[in-house]
C-alpha cells in the first residue's frame, strides 16, 4: 500500500496534541464549589457509583479521535498497488495440407474401431487446432488437384468447421500430387507478414501427378522461408477396406497396398525446409506426432509489467462516517452535557 498524498499525513501530529490538551482542560473544573466533601458522603452512605455516561465519558473524545484519524488517511489517498502484465504474442502462420486420395480410405492405423486414414487424420488434427492459441491456421486439401478448404485465419472453431467437412471424394481423380499441394500452400503463405511459416503436409502416398516436382517444391519453401513438416501416414501391416458384403454386411477386406509411401522423398523435403519428418503408423504415434510438432512450433510471448494502482480512501472515509455518526447520536442522547 501506498499514499498518493503523503503530505497530508503530517496532519496526524494533531492527533497526540489534542489528546495532551483534553487530559489538561481535565484537570481544572469549569464550575468551583467551597466544598463537595457532602456529597461525597452521600454517595460513601448510599452505596450509589457514579452513573454509566459519567464512568465512560471520555469514550466520545476518543471516537473523535479515530474519526480525524481516518479522514486524514482518507485524505492521503491510500492505493494498493496491482501489477498487471501485458501481453505480445508473435504466432505462426499454419498450413495444414492434407491428403484427401482414395487410398486414405484404408483402414491400418484404427482397426479396432475400423477408422479410415483420413477419420484418425482429422480426429488428430482437430485435437491440434483446439491446442493452438495466437497463430493463425489454414487448411489445404489435396488428391490430384490441390483446393484451399480454408484461408489462414484465428477463428478455430471456422477451421474446425471446414475439418468437419474433409471427404475422400471432394477432389476427383485418384492421384497424389504432393508437389502441387506444396506449391498451393505457399502460394497463400508468401504474402503474409508472420516471421514464422509452416506447412504441415499428411499423406500415405506418393508424387504421381501434377507439374510441379516435390523437392523442387522444397527447394521453393526454403526460399520463402517456409518451413515443412512432413507427415508419412500407414501403418506398418497390411491395410483394410470397408466393404458391403451381400450376405454379411460391412466387412472388412485386407488389401495388397498398390503404392508405399516415398519416405525417403517426405524426408528430403522437410530436411530441406529445416522442418522434421514423421511416420504414423497408429493412432497414438499419430497423435505423439502432433504433440510433437505442437512443441516444435511454439508462438513468442512476451509479456511486460504495468504498474496500476487500487484506490483504498473508501476503506478509511466509510467507517470515519460511520463512527461520526454514532458519536452525534450519543453525544445528544444519553452523553449529552448541560450548559
Amino acid at each position: 500500500m501506498r499514499f498518493a498524498y503523503q503530505g497530508f499525513l503530517v496532519l496526524l501530529l494533531l492527533i497526540p496534541f489534542l489528546a495532551w490538551r483534553y487530559t489538561r482542560r481535565q484537570g481544572a473544573a469549569p464550575l468551583f464549589y467551597s466544598d463537595i466533601s457532602r456529597i461525597k458522603k452521600v454517595f460513601a452512605v448510599t452505596g450509589n457509583r457514579p452513573p454509566f455516561s459519567h464512568r465512560f465519558r471520555h469514550v466520545l473524545f476518543a471516537v473523535r479521535l479515530v474519526v480525524l484519524s481516518l479522514f486524514i488517511l482518507a485524505l492521503a489517498r491510500p492505493q494498493a498497488e496491482l501489477i498487471t502484465s501485458e501481453v505480445f504474442t508473435e504466432g505462426v502462420d499454419i498450413m495444414l495440407t492434407l491428403d484427401v486420395s482414395n487410398s486414405m480410405i484404408l483402414i491400418d492405423l484404427d482397426v479396432q474401431k475400423k477408422r479410415t486414414r483420413l477419420d484418425v487424420t482429422k480426429e488428430v488434427v482437430q485435437a491440434f487446432i483446439e491446442g493452438r492459441r495466437y497463430d493463425r491456421i489454414g487448411m489445404l486439401v489435396f488428391a490430384t488437384d490441390a483446393f484451399l478448404q480454408c484461408p489462414l485465419t484465428v477463428d478455430y472453431g471456422i477451421v474446425k468447421n471446414f475439418l468437419g467437412e474433409v471427404r475422400i471424394d471432394m477432389i476427383p481423380g485418384n492421384s497424389t500430387a504432393i508437389g502441387n499441394a506444396i506449391a498451393a500452400s505457399l502460394n497463400h503463405l508468401r504474402h503474409t507478414e508472420s516471421k514464422s511459416k509452416v506447412i504441415i503436409l499428411v499423406t500415405d502416398g506418393a508424387n504421381n501427378a501434377g507439374q510441379i516436382d516435390p523437392l523442387t517444391a522444397a527447394e521453393m519453401a526454403k526460399a520463402l522461408d517456409v518451413k515443412i513438416h512432413s507427415i508419412g501416414v500407414g501403418g506398418r501391416g497390411t491395410p483394410y477396406i470397408l466393404q458391403e458384403h451381400p450376405l454379411f454386411g460391412p466387412i472388412m477386406k485386407p488389401v495388397p497396398e498398390a503404392e508405399r509411401i516415398d519416405e525417403n522423398s517426405l524426408r528430403r523435403i522437410a530436411e530441406t525446409t529445416g522442418g522434421k519428418y514423421f511416420r504414423a503408423t497408429d493412432t497414438e504415434s499419430f497423435k505423439e506426432i502432433f504433440a510433437a510438432i505442437d512443441e516444435l512450433e511454439k508462438s513468442q510471448i512476451r509479456s511486460e509489467g504495468n504498474r496500476r494502482f487500487r484506490e483504498l480512501f473508501p476503506y478509511f472515509l466509510n467507517p470515519a462516517l460511520g463512527l461520526l455518526l454514532i458519536e452525534m447520536v450519543l453525544s445528544n442522547t444519553r452523553f449529552r452535557k448541560l450548559p
